[in-house]
């Protein structure tokens, strides 16, 4: 579990944080953004409107974040029926969360391969950002409500497939949580690989002399 991270290597768990907290800051604050530009001021209005991390954080969801590395945050509230574009607003506000997360993972990729970073411990922060930020762009664009794929899938969905529409409407969290059983394990696995991977190259920092 992430929380052992801190027990381990406390530096190595608040680069972890820092990241989490700044990619889910921005992640929201775009969809907010994205909303806002489309016509809709429901999540300015709730003060959602800001990249402030503590703006959109579920206090429970961000718990589980920061012990096992996976959890939810406060979704960003918006009207689709004050948007503009009807047909695709809901898809633009949707993706533009996960978009975030790709183009943050994009930028720092770039200083990482472009500049001549002479700090490891920075090196390793810019890793674990890009890592932090890819994660989080792949997994919400699973098209299941309340994740911001949902919003993309059902608004390409074919009006054939209406009864797969309507499940995914009605019973999302049934969906949710078999996806969760099916995946969980593979994904614990994942994270506990990247991070046993990451603490053996920060055995050769010494992050006191960084």
């Amino acid at each position: 579990m992430l929380i052992g991270l801190l027990f381990v290597n406390p530096i190595f768990y608040l680069m972890v944080a820092i990241s989490i907290l700044l990619g889910f800051g921005i992640h929201e604050y775009s969809h907010a953004q994205a909303a806002y530009l489309l016509g809709d001021p429901t999540a300015k209005y709730a003060g959602r409107l800001i990249i402030n991390p503590l703006a959109h954080f579920d206090p429970f969801g961000t718990l589980l974040i920061f012990i096992i590395g996976i959890g939810w945050g406060k979704p960003v509230p918006f009207n689709p029926y004050n948007l503009r574009n009807q047909k695709w607003g809901e898809a633009l506000v949707g993706l533009a969360g996960p978009a975030s997360n790709f183009l943050n993972a994009l930028i720092v990729g770039l200083l990482l391969r472009f500049l001549e970073i002479s700090n490891p411990a920075l090196s390793v922060f810019f890793s674990v950002f890009i890592w932090i930020n890819l994660t989080l762009g792949v997994f919400n664009l699973i098209p299941i409500p309340p994740l911001d794929g949902s919003h993309i899938f059902l608004t390409i969905l074919p009006s054939t497939f209406e009864k797969v529409k309507l499940l995914l409407q009605t019973s999302p969290l049934l969906v949710l949580f078999a996806l969760f059983l099916c995946l969980i394990s593979d994904f614990l696995i994942y994270v506990d690989h990247f991070f046993t991977s990451l603490r053996g190259h920060l055995h050769h920092f010494d992050f006191e002399k960084c």
